[in-house]
């Protein structure tokens, strides 16, 4: 994790790996290898930050197991261990760090929101809280970035005003949510 107990690229493919066995069950190492792909490829498009982790790694750390077979040489039916459910935890509770346009943001939302309902409620007000925050944080950003360029020329003013709009609704969504929770 970064300094500020945010994901790195590689705890966001464990955090895909890890909640997807938890979520699913036990799946095949061709299929869980292909699963974890197509979401990752699908939210950003392909990344060789997010392709060095390996299935086979995890298993060396201890956190999934071959529950029948070996690996990857006979396609072994793969599950979480213990230890691979802690690490779940601790990376659910991570930070998202702020601004949350770029695309690791994107990555960490998107999985804190596919696996939230695997937390405890409490947990899931605090990591749906801490989404709030950062939207707010990114509407104080905005709005400093919008008063200080104000009139200025060509199309930025424009992109600042929909880039705001967006993170409006993010907060709205987001405290909608919390308050369903």
């Amino acid at each position: 994790m970064y300094r500020d107990n945010s994901l790195m690229p590689k705890e966001a493919v464990r955090l895909v790996v890890l909640g997807t066995l938890i979520q699913g069950g036990p799946l095949r190492y061709a299929d869980l290898a292909g699963t974890v792909r197509h979401f990752l490829d699908r939210i950003m498009g392909p990344s060789l930050d997010l392709m060095g982790t390996s299935l086979e790694m995890l298993r060396y750390e201890g956190l999934i197991e071959a529950l029948d077979g070996s690996g990857m040489e006979d396609n072994a039916l793969l599950g979480p261990t213990a230890a691979g459910r802690t690490e779940f935890e601790t990376l659910m509770r991570a930070n998202v760090r702020a601004p949350s346009a770029d695309g690791l943001n994107k990555l960490v939302i998107a999985l804190k929101l596919r696996f939230l309902h695997l937390l405890d409620v409490d947990s899931q007000r605090e990591q749906i809280d801490n989404l709030v925050a950062l939207c707010e944080t990114e509407l104080a950003r905005l709005g400093d970035l919008k008063r200080t360029s104000a009139g200025s020329t060509g199309h930025f003013d424009a992109w600042l005003d929909q880039d705001i709009a967006q993170a409006e609704e993010r907060l709205d969504w987001f405290q909608a949510l919390l308050s369903r929770l």
